[in-house]
């Protein structure tokens, strides 16, 4: 089985994966060698916040692409059998572990996007309203993964050669696909340009502010009837992508703006791109079944000045309504955690503590788990999946009334960017301050969790700090 570690393979250990060194650099400026192909992603640490932070990948030419939408599930373009879930499990499935270490948490397997809508595969909700031409699913299988360590300041360039599974021919593509991929990765500019500001985006508000106010108010009404505890509600802003403003410059204006540890920009063919800015981990599975996931609920602005700063960080740890917010939460991770761990092993290591961003503090709980035998991270995903963050309490309820009150399907948003190894490991993310290019459209959203003393004016003004740094990206400022 592939071992995640930093020493040297002691003797006997069968041989890694095909590792080559490379110099140590910006990933984001070696992206720039794949950001015009039709499927490329970049898992990038904006901000190194530790061990959350102590990675960067590129993955580029994926040997099979995993579509899903309203009509189905396609490999390779192929229609399929069986729900997303499913079929992503079986084709992960199908691709063995290489033997060895490996020098970093990932080293090659599926990479791409989960979207909101596919919570209709796990649970009875609604038929989805009519919206933008966005999958609810895309993710590439890839056998090369550029990986950078940004503790050790260290690079390397990691082929499996699948999908071959016969050793010699699987040892021979292995070497070939590292040099064709160093043939490109050579071709990457040799030094940061600032990023185009000249493209600015021109921002429309799906609702009116009386509108999201009033549909705010309709989610305090539904709480004190009973139906939940909590809701996440949230607005849309759209525009016309400016002409000459590329995926690559958005993404590199929006983490200048915004940077964050789980940033990713995926290129998901010629109509679709992502680009992430967010804060929130998801789901975390090591090796060895070891679970983690970062609820985070709770939010208050940066200030101008420390001592501001200080004190509205001080606010929100103070904040009775919004350390219930986040416990609301905590309880439903245990809930869906426990429906695919050992029995016993849910904790909660963490919880309300202050992490603070770049335009935000955030109160962030950590909850652990070990999955049962017999469970792997595509089994963990459909238990938790939407993730209670960004839906509310009870869930189901919770989706019902959020169906209700959003006008459109949120694709992408609020569903994971996910990495998920061939041995099982897997990292994500919440997709929350986050751009979407639906052909010639840019989609940014945001909202927050609705409790029973919420405010409508209040939670208005806070989803327009979320998405601030989205609309600015977009709009060309400068931090």
């Amino acid at each position: 089985m592939l071992r995640h570690a930093v020493e040297s393979p002691q003797p006997g250990d069968a041989p890694p994966v095909h590792v080559v060194p490379i110099a140590y650099g910006d990933p984001v400026r070696l992206f720039r060698a794949f950001a015009d192909d039709p499927m490329a992603a970049l898992l990038h640490s904006a901000a190194q916040d530790g061990a959350r932070g102590r990675y960067s990948y590129i993955a580029a030419e994926p040997f099979r692409v995993i579509v899903a939408d309203a009509d189905g599930v396609r490999v390779d373009g192929a229609s399929v059998a069986g729900d997303p879930f499913t079929v992503l499990g079986a084709q992960l499935a199908a691709c063995p572990a290489p033997e060895g270490l490996a020098p970093v948490p990932f080293a090659g397997g599926a990479v791409g996007f989960l979207g909101y809508e596919l919570g209709r595969h796990v649970e009875r909700l609604p038929p989805p309203k009519p919206g933008l031409p966005i999958p609810h699913m895309v993710m590439g299988l890839y056998d090369v993964v550029i990986a950078f360590d940004h503790a050790a300041r260290a690079a390397v360039l990691i082929s499996t050669g699948l999908p071959e599974i016969a050793a010699n021919v699987r040892a021979a593509r292995a070497k070939a696909r590292v040099a064709h991929l160093l043939a490109r990765l050579s071709k990457a500019p040799a030094e940061d340009t600032p990023p185009d500001i000249t493209a600015r985006a021109d921002w429309t508000a799906e609702l009116s502010r009386a509108e999201m106010e009033a549909r705010i108010g309709r989610t305090v009404d539904y709480i004190h009837a009973g139906d939940i505890f909590q809701a996440n509600i949230t607005q849309r802003f759209l525009s016309r992508r400016p002409e000459g403003l590329s995926d690559y410059d958005l993404y590199r204006r929006l983490t200048a703006l915004s940077p964050a540890p789980f940033s990713a920009l995926l290129v998901c063919g010629p109509d679709l791109a992502l680009m992430s800015a967010s804060p929130e981990r998801f789901l975390k599975v090591a090796p060895d079944g070891g679970v983690e996931t970062r609820p985070i609920k709770g939010t208050r602005p940066r200030g101008g000045t420390t001592a501001e700063d200080t004190a509205l960080a001080a606010a929100l740890l103070a904040s009775e309504k919004d350390r219930a917010e986040n416990l609301m939460i905590v309880d439903l991770m245990r809930n869906d955690l426990g429906r695919v761990s050992r029995l016993g092993s849910v904790t909660v290591p963490a919880l309300c503590a202050l992490e603070t961003f770049a335009s935000v503090h955030h109160l962030v709980s950590e909850v652990r788990s070990v999955l049962a035998p017999g469970r792997g991270p595509v089994d963990l995903l459909r238990a938790c999946f939407p993730g209670g963050s960004i839906t509310g309490a009870p869930k189901v309820r919770a989706m019902e009334i959020i169906h209700e009150l959003e006008p459109a399907p949120r694709g992408p948003y609020c569903g994971s960017v996910a990495w998920i190894g061939f041995d099982g490991a897997m990292d994500s993310s919440i997709v929350i301050r986050t751009l979407v290019r639906a052909g010639e459209t840019l989609v940014a959203q945001a909202g927050g969790g609705i409790v029973a003393d919420s405010d409508p004016a209040a939670e208005y003004e806070e989803s327009l700090v979320k998405v601030a740094p989205l609309l600015k990206a977009a709009a060309g400022e400068t931090p």
